[in-house]
């Protein structure tokens, strides 16, 4: 019971912050000077682009707009977008997103991997000479834009030897489980920032834990080293991580802009990107819309995951 109180309480909270936000984008993008069509309209007769501006309801007054908006919203109808002619926020988030989510699934997957390994060792070996590798590398991943990464992996593994395309991305069968040498390049450069991230926020995390009077009482009591470090030290060493893992899951999902940029990779954050920079509201509205909501989603899932990582965390009386 108390379960379903705080879930439903949380869906209200969602969709109102969804409610605010769509609210704000719109706001925003109609304070913003020239629209979508402006430079379409430009040296057409005025009778056609008068009937160009009706045609998306530019038209009418910013209020009217705007109600008219959220009942769209409301009915998950965005509308058509103006910058790419006859389609749908629906049709490029059913088309686009499936490209975003793989490429992101795959840096998430090799990058926090790699990242929690690495911060076992420097948490392990502290004070050794691969907690300062580690340590090194980690302030250098974050320090250096994936922007230059992804330019160097671009030249020397395909430029120099050749051993994977520059640009491309496969699709039609291939689309989740095929065509892995277009994919290996951007994975890496975006991987590069999850392994900084999770490394040193594994490493510190366990040295925390580590200083905990529950550890030595545990030693204390004779239990052994094995079930200290699984039962004690990692399983509340993760807390952060589980912290973490909803900004990676939500950005893994929605697509890396400069990746997406560099590899010509026909994402769904390459259409953000123009429809922002034309002032496309449908598909600014519609993505933002959508992005949100993954991150709140996953947000919450999240939030009932504490409970299982961390037994100290319970739901009581619709508050976590």
């Amino acid at each position: 019971m108390k379960m379903l109180q705080y879930t439903v309480k949380r869906f209200v909270i969602m969709l109102f912050t969804l409610f605010i936000i769509a609210t704000a984008t719109f706001f925003l993008l109609a304070a913003t000077p020239g629209d979508a069509l402006s430079a379409r309209v430009e040296k057409l007769p005025d009778s056609v682009a008068a009937r160009m501006y009706a045609k998306y309801g530019l038209d009418k007054p910013v209020m009217e707009r705007y109600v008219i908006t959220m009942k769209g919203l409301v009915h998950g109808d965005f509308g058509e977008s103006i910058i790419y002619e006859g389609q749908t926020v629906q049709s490029i988030i059913k088309e686009k997103a499936p490209i975003s989510a793989r490429l992101g699934i795959q840096q998430m997957l090799l990058g926090v991997s790699l990242g929690l390994a690495l911060g076992v060792l420097a948490a392990v070996k502290k004070g050794s000479f691969w907690d300062y590798l580690v340590v090194a590398l980690s302030i250098l991943l974050i320090s250096v834009p994936n922007l230059v990464f992804a330019l160097l992996l671009q030249q020397v593994f395909a430029g120099k030897l050749g051993w994977f395309p520059v640009i491309g991305w496969p699709s039609g069968k291939e689309l989740w489980f095929g065509g892995w040498k277009y994919t290996i390049l951007p994975m890496m450069s975006g991987a590069l920032l999850h392994i900084a991230t999770y490394s040193r926020l594994l490493k510190t995390s366990i040295l925390d834990v580590l200083d905990q009077d529950y550890i030595l009482t545990a030693r204390s009591k004779g239990l052994s080293e094995p079930k200290i470090v699984w039962s004690h030290i990692m399983r509340n060493s993760f807390i952060p991580i589980v912290t973490r893992l909803p900004v990676s899951m939500a950005t893994c999902i929605t697509g890396s802009f400069i990746i997406e940029k560099i590899f010509s990779i026909p994402g769904i954050a390459a259409y953000y990107i123009e429809a922002v920079s034309a002032n496309d509201l449908s598909i600014v509205l519609g993505e933002t819309v959508f992005i949100a909501a993954l991150f709140i989603v996953v947000v919450f899932l999240t939030d009932i995951l504490y409970t299982l990582v961390d037994p100290r965390i319970r739901i009581q009386g619709g508050k976590r």
